[in-house]
């Protein structure tokens, strides 16, 4: 289905973060003329996260393009079959399937970023020195203040999953694979990504391309929002 306006970005966050994570990229798409919002979920539950995103778009206008990095993969999984959902992007993201917890897509192919994590009053915190395995190709400057930064996950937020269907089996989906990711393995952003069928760009980053290489990113968002729009050349 084609669309006359420009699409609507929703962009949402994953874990160790929050919507401030996608400040290079916004810029560009609000200049572009699209009107961009970036969810602020809790981390708390899966449950409470999707139902954030849902009311998230109760407050922009349609057809929206909803843009998940890492855990976010999976709300805009869960939010994805809201009828005002025209497409989904996925950077360096999980996308379980009906039944499948995020935890179950993260043990197909374990990744070196859990070997830097704490545990403590519930919640998992990236150690310092995981940092590495998260943004490592981001300047030290940067990497300090990524983990300065950091928004820990409930711990259990990974178990959890409430999905009635998925989205990206009948919506177009585009899907950013980052080849030197310590955090979402490769291998399980290969299987997610030709399982949903999805339009892949590859990109030599680590887990936060959207900070190391926000260029590559907001051009797989506009042509995915063109994608959308129906107008290539617009």
């Amino acid at each position: 289905m084609s669309f006359q306006r420009k699409p609507t970005i929703v962009f949402c966050h994953g874990i160790w973060a929050d919507g401030s994570c996608f400040s290079k990229v916004i810029p560009a798409l609000q200049t572009d003329g699209y009107e961009v919002i970036a969810v602020q979920y809790s981390l708390e539950s899966f449950e409470e996260d999707v139902a954030m995103v849902k009311r998230t778009l109760n407050r922009v206008a349609s057809p929206v393009l909803l843009v998940g990095h890492s855990y976010g993969g999976a709300t805009i999984t869960a939010s994805g079959i809201d009828d005002r959902v025209a497409g989904l992007v996925y950077i360096g993201a999980v996308a379980p399937d009906v039944g499948e917890t995020v935890q179950q897509q993260l043990d197909k192919y374990p990744s070196d970023i859990f070997s830097r994590v704490e545990i403590a009053d519930g919640y998992a915190w990236m150690l310092p020195n995981g940092t590495e395995f998260f943004c490592g190709d981001l300047s030290k400057e940067e990497q300090k203040l990524v983990w300065a930064t950091h928004f820990p996950p409930h711990a259990d937020l990974f178990t959890q999953q409430n999905l009635q269907s998925t989205p990206w089996k009948s919506k177009p989906s585009w899907y950013i694979l980052c080849l030197q990711d310590h955090t979402v393995h490769p291998d399980l952003q290969r299987w997610v990504s030709k399982r949903m069928g999805a339009t892949v760009v590859e990109v030599e980053s680590s887990h936060v391309p959207m900070l190391s290489k926000p260029d590559v990113v907001i051009d797989v968002i506009r042509k995915a929002a063109r994608s959308i729009q129906g107008n290539t050349t617009a």
